[in-house]
């Protein structure tokens, strides 16, 4: 796995400290992160983001928009989960919400990508970036649920300056895109709302379409 590093490609000075070596061989890792496309498309441009923007634009939205989270929150906590919750996606790959066959196996891949990535850390900061993205996967904490919450809205705003966007893909309908809201309404009741005017008014402009049997492709069953 090792010889699989970016950092193997031109080992660093024998001189850099072991564990600063270790640290930077993750941070050259991490730089993969930005190869990794999403389906969502840019607001600001006609092309799709990349995970590593997704990341950042969620850590602005989580400074921005902590006010309306249900429960307190730890800004910088939530940050942290947002910034490391895609990481694994370096081996994983995206798993689009709307493509149901790319979804079967995630839980799987991604696990996976966790054991292989952060190991590359040394071990007390490997301990501590599992944990939070254990963390965010569960969703049990304030901060992860409102990082969940970050996690589906960002989309939805890009898809709403993209006159849908992900919305026409042949897996989602208004079923799926619903189930999609209410994981925003779990950790912001007021974002929640801001949400569902979205996706209402995405239903009026034609750019959702009910769950029709004709309709629905792969992936055709609500996401939670």
């Amino acid at each position: 796995m090792e010889d699989d590093l970016i950092s193997a490609r031109n080992p660093f000075p024998e001189g850099i400290e072991e564990r600063l070596a270790a640290q930077l061989a993750f941070i050259a890792e991490a730089d993969k992160l930005k190869t990794i496309l999403r389906a969502s498309p840019l607001a600001a441009a006609d092309r799709r983001e990349n995970d590593a923007e997704h990341s950042w634009h969620l850590a602005l939205m989580v400074v921005l928009l902590a006010e309306y989270a249900n429960e307190p929150i730890d800004v910088g906590h939530a940050v942290k989960l947002v910034v490391i919750h895609d990481l694994v996606e370096i081996y994983a790959g995206d798993s689009p919400v709307f493509d149901a066959a790319s979804r079967l196996d995630q839980r799987e891949r991604e696990e996976a990508a966790a054991d292989r990535l952060f190991p590359v850390l040394p071990d007390d900061q490997a301990r501590e970036m599992r944990e939070l993205w254990d963390e965010f996967e569960a969703g049990q904490t304030p901060e992860a649920r409102f990082c969940k919450a970050i996690d589906r809205l960002e989309p939805m705003v890009l898809n709403w300056f993209n006159e849908g966007g992900t919305w026409r893909m042949p897996g989602a309908n208004l079923a799926t895109i619903r189930a999609r809201e209410s994981g925003v309404v779990a950790g912001s009741t007021s974002l929640g709302a801001a949400t569902g005017m979205l996706v209402d008014e995405g239903v009026r402009r034609g750019w959702i379409r009910d769950r029709t049997a004709q309709d629905d492709g792969p992936g055709g069953e609500p996401v939670a």
